[in-house]
Order: structure tokens, then C-alpha cells, then sequence
């Protein structure tokens, strides 16, 4: 039985993008599984006109790779797309763009098997792997059951919807963002739609679902826990907290320093693009003058500070009643709805296949995968990886498309016991915690380093 240096479990931007970076290197046997049929990022966030939120160089391969075949400028010379996506000037590809450049990718790299649905993975050793290896137990689309072996995982299998408890398990016309576009028709048929969260899916359903307002759309009401409807800080030196040295120095604090600075960022990569803003605010300016440009008002509420306490679907009116509570000031209200959109966010996930590896993985006093600054979670620190499990661990990059690539390099680098990509450690003018020549009072936390050559290839 072949045994694969590398096997990756999911293939969403990041594992895509690691299979892409493994797939030209000669000394490297790597194959990726994927349940679903073939490669979608995102597909119920498709909306028309929507962008992502990185420059177009946060790809799959290019701040690893900048020569790779795989990269979106490729992809755009390959569609004919080129010089359409220069004289546009802007470097924020569309949604949807971005989704047809990941799907190129995947039909164009190779070890990627789609239908492959992982069922269990345990650690064995026999004659065919003497020094130990994994074995992948998959289920494929035509039921018929296979294994797959491989010395390293890397684990992608990304998140999934959150939804608040007093949301949870609600009968009626109710969809997370996560399905937003496939439920758009019915949802534009209500009489009433309230959007409920804080981010930018949540203002890119509400600005969407806006402009039929007048039109014979429903109303739409949007209602967030956040004390406004704050912008992305896009700002030049906060984006350097997406750097190598920024993870070294949130990895190094305690899990509970960790958490509480999370909650305090939560607006560096949680918030609005400031362009949606002001097109939200340009959008009701316009809807609220008719073709006479008389005032007359727009059916829709934008409540911030708001949370739901309570939520019930009553179908003798065909309406949901939901228990609002502003929390500056303590008041509450009911209010009524015919659909809602539960734009929540997402939260990380522990696959259940992973249990039979479970005195391998190491886990942190809360039950969370104790994820080790090179991205293991093994108790070895060699052969277990995660893909955007680590927000807790290493904070705002985890989810950061841009970081992708460099996050692939530091895997690889493990894998390999050298760098195919090199690692670039140190790129922030800042400092983080204690300079670099300051030496500490006694008692003090000593300066953290960034990562180090010998972290990566040991």
C-alpha cells in the first residue's frame, strides 16, 4: 500500500492553495479528499458585485510563489481577462471571480480527489509503515470504501455556521448567510426580511436586499449587538498584525490574553468594508427620494446595540416575533418579521474522524485544539496540521487569505525538512512586545523571537 508523504483532509482556499504549492515539487507525494463533488468558495455569499476583502496578490500560491502557474494574474491571462482586470483598477477581485480562479486551480492541480468523504482516521503501524503513518478511511460518492495512508495530514475542513441560542432550532423562513443566494428568490418574496449580525455578510445581504425596497421587495430591517456599524480597519501598520511576527507574539501569551484581545479586535478583520458603508448610507440617500425627488421614506430600520433575547415563528400570521433588548439602555421590545437571515458568522470545527487520533492531539484547558506556533497539533509537533483552526492560538490571521501562503510555506517546510518556499520571518516595521534590545526586569516575560529557522525544519 502506497503510503503519501502528505494527505490533506478538505479542500478550501487554503488546502487548495497547499496542493498547489506541493504539487511541482518532485520530492513531495501529496494527495488532497474533499466530500463535495468539486471545488465552491463561499457559493451562498456569490452576490453580485460583491468583492472580497484582500488585494488579488492574497491568491492561492503568489506570497509564496510569485512565479507559480497557479496564481490569479495566470488565471487572468489563461481567461483572457488581463488587461480587463488592470484598466479596472482595483486590486479586490470579485467574489465570484475569485471563486472561478479557485476552480481553475482545481481542475488544473493534481491530487486532488473530490467525492472522497473521510469517515475515520487512526495512526498505524505494520510492515507497510514500520515508522508509523495515518490511515485515512474514506467513503466515496458511490458508497464503495477505500483507505488512504499518508506520514503528515493537514487538516482543512474550515468552519461552520454559528448561529446565537436564542436563534437556534427555529421552525419558519429562516436561512444562515452561509445559504444566502440559494434562498434569495424566496426570501425577496416575504412581505418582511431582518438581518440579524454584525459583519460583512451581514451589510452585503442588507445593501442586496435594499434595493427592492420600492420595488416590490420586502422590507428589510437590519439588527446588530455592535454599538456600530463599524468599518475594517485597513489601515497600513494595523496590517502589519498579519505578519510572522504578530503571530509569534499573540502565540506567546496566555489563552485568556488571547481570547480577551480577540474580542477587543474584532473590528481589524470582523468589520465592514468602509466602501460598503458609505454605498449603504449613498443607497437609503437615494431610496428615500422618489423620481420627483420628494422625501418619501424607506421601509427599513438599522437598529445597532441590539440583541435578540428570544425568537418564536407563530404560522397562524406567518411571522416570527422576536425579543429585542437595546443594551445601552435596557429597553425592550418585540418585533415582527416574515423571514429572517441569520448573517451570525461561523465557528470552528473538530471533526468527528479525528476521534480515533484523539491521544495524539493535543487539546488546551477549554477543549480547543492546542494548535503549536508551526501549526501542529500533534504531541510530536511533526505530523498533524490545521488550516484556520488556530484564530485561538494565533490570532486575526488565521482566517486572513493573505497569510495563506505563508502559513502553506511553514507546513511545507515541516513536511519537507526544508523550504521549498522560502519563510519570510521577519517583515513588520513594528515591534511586538519588548524590542529586540531591551533586556527585561527581572520577573518581566522575556522577549518573544519570531519564528525561527529551527522551528520550522526541525
Amino acid at each position: 500500500m502506497t503510503t503519501h508523504d502528505l494527505v490533506g483532509i478538505g479542500l478550501g482556499p487554503f488546502n487548495l492553495g497547499l496542493a498547489c504549492l506541493a504539487d511541482p515539487l518532485p520530492d513531495l507525494d501529496a494527495v488532497f479528499l474533499e466530500s463535495r463533488p468539486e471545488f465552491r468558495w463561499h457559493p451562498g455569499m456569490l452576490i453580485d458585485g460583491a468583492t472580497i476583502q484582500v488585494p488579488f496578490l492574497a491568491d492561492l500560491v503568489t506570497m509564496a510563489d510569485p512565479t507559480s502557474p497557479y496564481s490569479f494574474l495566470a488565471w487572468l491571462k489563461e481567461t483572457g481577462r488581463m488587461h480587463r482586470f488592470y484598466i479596472r483598477e482595483s486590486f479586490y477581485p470579485l467574489r465570484a471571480e475569485f471563486d472561478a480562479y479557485c476552480r481553475w486551480a482545481a481542475g488544473r492541480v493534481s491530487g486532488l480527489r473530490f467525492g472522497h468523504h473521510v469517515t475515520r482516521v487512526e495512526h498505524v503501524v505494520d510492515a507497510a509503515s514500520p515508522d508509523g503513518a495515518y490511515a485515512v478511511h474514506v467513503r466515496r460518492e458511490d458508497g464503495s470504501t477505500t483507505v488512504v495512508r499518508g506520514r503528515h495530514l493537514a487538516v482543512g475542513v474550515g468552519t461552520e455556521p454559528s448561529v446565537p441560542e436564542a436563534l437556534s432550532g427555529l421552525d419558519g423562513p429562516v436561512v444562515h448567510s452561509a445559504d444566502y443566494t440559494a434562498s434569495r428568490d424566496w426570501l425577496r418574496s416575504r412581505t418582511s426580511v431582518t438581518v440579524v449580525g454584525s459583519g460583512q455578510s451581514a451589510a452585503e445581504i442588507y445593501r442586496d436586499l435594499l434595493e427592492g425596497v420600492h420595488d416590490g421587495g420586502p422590507r428589510v430591517d437590519w439588527v446588530t449587538r455592535s454599538p456600530r456599524f463599524f468599518p475594517m480597519e485597513y489601515t497600513k501598520l494595523t496590517l502589519e498584525m498579519t505578519s510572522p511576527e504578530y503571530i509569534s507574539y499573540f502565540h506567546s501569551l496566555p489563552a485568556g490574553r488571547r481570547d480577551s484581545l480577540l474580542r477587543e479586535q474584532r473590528s481589524l478583520y470582523k468589520g465592514i468594508s468602509g466602501d460598503l458603508v458609505d454605498d449603504i448610507f449613498d443607497t437609503l440617500y437615494r431610496l428615500d427620494l422618489d423620481e420627483r425627488g420628494q422625501q418619501r421614506g424607506v421601509p427599513s430600520d438599522l437598529l445597532t446595540c441590539t440583541e435578540v433575547t428570544d425568537a418564536e415563528w407563530s404560522p397562524d400570521v406567518d411571522r416570527f416575533r422576536i425579543g429585542l433588548r437595546q443594551w445601552e439602555t435596557g429597553n425592550t421590545w418585540t418585533h415582527e418579521t416574515s423571514a429572517l437571515v441569520l448573517a451570525t458568522g461561523y465557528r470552528p470545527r473538530v471533526p468527528a474522524f479525528l476521534d480515533g487520533i484523539a491521544d495524539r492531539i493535543r487539546r488546551d484547558e477549554s477543549g480547543r485544539l492546542d494548535v503549536a506556533r508551526g501549526y501542529t497539533v500533534d504531541h510530536d509537533d511533526r505530523e498533524v496540521f490545521v488550516q484556520n483552526a488556530e484564530e485561538h492560538t494565533h490570532g486575526l490571521s488565521a482566517p486572513d487569505l493573505g497569510m495563506g501562503a505563508y502559513r502553506n510555506s511553514v507546513i511545507l517546510a515541516q513536511v519537507l525538512g526544508r523550504e521549498a518556499y522560502p519563510v519570510e520571518r521577519r517583515i513588520a516595521f513594528q515591534q511586538f512586545g519588548m524590542p529586540s534590545g531591551a533586556l527585561p526586569v527581572e520577573g518581566d516575560v522575556p522577549r518573544v523571537p519570531a519564528l525561527e529557522t529551527s522551528e520550522v525544519v526541525a
